[in-house]
């Protein structure tokens, strides 16, 4: 005997409004993949890295920097090919953009950031500031 799922709406105008409903909560919804890079965050003891899926681009395309405590990663990007075969002429242009902002941590040394571009991945360290250790004073006699 198989279980199976009861979908009352299934037949209400042939609308699979279970369904719907159920596409609308999914990771996939509410995806920024196609119109922002992926980026994965990652702290360490000494700096925070940041890592972004650029497939496609060039360090060239990349547009990288901090405004105050705000770290802005940006692309603006056409291409245009033309064509001409049989007579007919071919021209397509592509053109792709994205902007995508994070706040950094107030640790973070802002002079000291890195990024590095190779194969498509963006990678960028943050350094953090080093904390300040507690200095004894010692009180002497007069």
């Amino acid at each position: 005997m198989n279980i199976i799922r009861y979908k009352p709406f299934n037949n209400l105008l042939s609308w699979n409004v279970d369904g719907i409903l159920d596409s609308f909560f999914d990771d996939d919804f509410f995806s920024t993949a196609g119109k922002y890079p992926r980026v994965d965050v990652k702290e360490e003891d000494a700096h925070y890295v940041l890592e972004a899926d650029l497939p496609g681009m060039t360090e060239k395309d990349l547009d990288v920097k901090v405004e105050g405590n705000l770290l802005t990663l940006s692309s603006a990007k056409t291409e245009e090919k033309k064509e001409k075969k049989n007579g007919y002429i071919v021209q397509e242009r592509r053109s792709t953009a994205f902007s995508r902002s994070f706040v950094l941590p107030k640790n973070v040394d802002r002079e000291k950031i890195v990024a590095k571009f190779k194969n498509g991945l963006l990678t960028m360290t943050l350094p953090k500031v080093p904390e300040a250790e507690p200095k004894k004073i010692e009180v002497k006699p007069e």
